[in-house]
């Protein structure tokens, strides 16, 4: 096998986040190797459904993160056109009643101090923006900042632009790290050989953690599994991406029980997605019948148009949770060349361009665009018998 010529840095995983690492780093000049055991979006991006959300946040590192990614999609949008199925549809929270509408209410007005759009809508206006909705809903809030891409796309062309710059090594599984002799990175052992560079990259996805481990560090990635039904292609029968509004505290919830909340959205080619589910059952990929009947209830219970739709397939994926839910996203203290960009959870497509911006500031000496602080890898504590969460793969898949 011929020499391989060093890289400035290795990021490991070819989902978007790792994508946006790389995109980022070689536009500030770096050369950047990034390796996956599998295929380009091969994991959770490729079973994600390309959200770009600000209204399921609260103020706070997320929101200022999402907020960072949400102008910085729109330039990539503009920069790659229609390669990334860029779509500005905005979103819609739908409540049942007025308690529920009082609550949007006052969870729309600490967003709008941090800097979110949101324009409330009566009830007896909803179906100015969605014509098919349920009937007898108490009103909603539109959030025009919310936006869509087809991930797979995306992750793709963000690898792409790097041109020569970006060396990706598809196939390639991690088993190792290189270091040096005070222990600082110098490369990764994969099944092929190794690969040198000063900096590695940890975007890993649900895997962070397992990759973690394998520098000897803590960091608590868990999966979360989530399940997506897909229509028969539709004319537009739905608008924006429409949820209810229990699915904000259902994202915020760190329990481990299955968790469903009604999410609909349709799609320029026109399938709808029907969303959304939350456990912690580990890398189980069994089907499960209670989550499609919860879902499809759901989804019929927001649009009675959509019981008389055929259901084409269903697909499901893992998100990268951990506790705070806040990713873990800079370099790791602990070992000096090791960076995260992981544990994005389900907001990893859309918070993926701010994480990129941030771990090439990082790199080449900048000041990042926020402050990182909260996002720092070393915040949890150990356990006392520390053993790495998920297998010892290294990639987001």
């Amino acid at each position: 096998m011929p020499t391989r010529k060093p890289s400035d840095l290795i990021v490991v995983g070819a989902g978007v986040v790792g994508a946006a690492c790389a995109h980022y780093a070689a536009l500030a000049g770096l050369t950047v190797t990034v390796v996956d055991r599998g295929s380009v979006s091969g994991g959770t991006t490729g079973a994600g459904e390309g959200n770009l959300l600000v209204s399921d946040k609260e103020p706070g590192p997320e929101l200022e993160l999402a907020l960072l990614s949400t102008s910085l999609w729109r330039e990539l949008a503009e920069e790659l056109q229609e390669r990334v199925e860029y779509e500005a549809k905005g979103g819609l929270v739908v409540a049942a009643d007025e308690a529920g509408m009082g609550a949007l209410r006052e969870f729309a007005a600490r967003q709008e101090k941090a800097g979110v759009t949101a324009q409330e809508v009566p009830g007896d206006r909803l179906h100015d923006l969605e014509p098919h909705l349920a009937h007898g809903l108490a009103g909603g809030y539109r959030y025009p900042q919310d936006a869509q891409v087809m991930p797979a796309h995306a992750a793709a062309h963000l690898l792409r632009t790097g041109g020569d710059r970006v060396r990706p090594r598809l196939g390639e599984e991690v088993v190792g790290l290189l270091t040096g002799a005070s222990g600082e990175i110098r490369g990764v052992r994969t099944t092929a050989g190794e690969l040198h560079a000063p900096y590695v990259v940890n975007a890993a996805g649900t895997w962070g953690g397992a990759l973690a481990g394998l520098a000897g560090v803590h960091l608590p990635v868990l999966p979360r599994r989530g399940f997506v039904l897909v229509t028969e292609p539709l004319p537009r029968v739905v608008r924006h991406k429409v949820y209810a509004a229990d699915y904000v505290a259902d994202v915020a919830s760190g329990s481990a029980a299955l968790q469903t909340s009604a999410v609909v959205e349709g799609t320029p080619a026109g399938p709808v997605l029907i969303g959304a589910s939350r456990e912690r059952v580990g890398f189980d990929r069994s089907l499960s019948t209670e989550v499609l009947r919860r879902l499809a209830a759901g989804a019929t219970a927001l649009f009675p148009a959509l019981a008389a739709v055929r259901a084409m397939r269903t697909y499901l994926g893992f998100r990268p949770y951990l506790p705070d839910h806040l990713p873990a996203i800079g370099p790791d203290p602990r070992v000096p060349g090791l960076l995260h960009a992981c544990g994005h959870e389900g907001a990893g497509i859309g918070l993926a361009p701010a994480t990129g911006r941030i771990i090439a500031a990082c790199l080449t000496g900048d000041r990042p665009p926020l402050d990182i602080d909260p996002f720092r890898p070393d915040r949890f504590a150990a356990p006392e018998s520390p053993t790495a969460p998920g297998s010892p793969a290294a990639s987001e898949r």
